[in-house]
């Protein structure tokens, strides 16, 4: 059973009255969680599609990039509940419009994370984890395009 993940990930965060601190890396960790299970769930219903390789292995770099804050900053580390919200595509096409989706929210994600007055640490993985997203989006949306 799928439930709703308006408090979880990108959505969570997007969703959020207000957002401290720790919830910020929470939120993000929780979303790059998501993003790993949805890949990997596709790329075991449809096979190894490059796109989905690719970027899965470049989410467990962000999710190890994001790792680090948990213990320098004292935050509680957030158990992995993305099974609990991914749901089977379709078809491959489905996939890639998931994946532009994810991507969508997660860029609104750490954009609105961005707007805020961050450790420069924080703000240097944020950024660079929003522009990786920017570099998912276009992939996700070149496997759309192509059907």
């Amino acid at each position: 059973m799928h439930r709703q993940f308006e408090n979880y990930g990108a959505t969570g965060a997007l969703n959020a009255a207000s957002l401290s601190l720790p919830q910020m890396p929470t939120y993000a960790l929780q979303d790059e969680y998501l993003a790993q299970a949805r890949y990997n769930n596709v790329i075991g219903t449809f096979g190894e599609t490059r796109t989905f390789v690719q970027i899965r292995a470049a989410e467990m770099r962000h999710i190890m990039a994001l790792l680090s804050f948990f213990e320098r900053y004292q935050i509680p580390l957030p158990m992995d509940e993305s099974q609990n919200f991914i749901t089977t595509p379709e078809n491959l096409k489905a996939a890639y419009a998931q994946g532009v989706q994810g991507e969508i929210d997660n860029i609104a994600m750490y954009n609105r994370f961005l707007a805020f007055n961050l450790p420069n640490d924080i703000r240097f993985i944020f950024t660079q984890l929003r522009n990786a997203s920017l570099n998912h989006l276009a992939a996700f949306e070149r496997g759309v395009a192509r059907g």
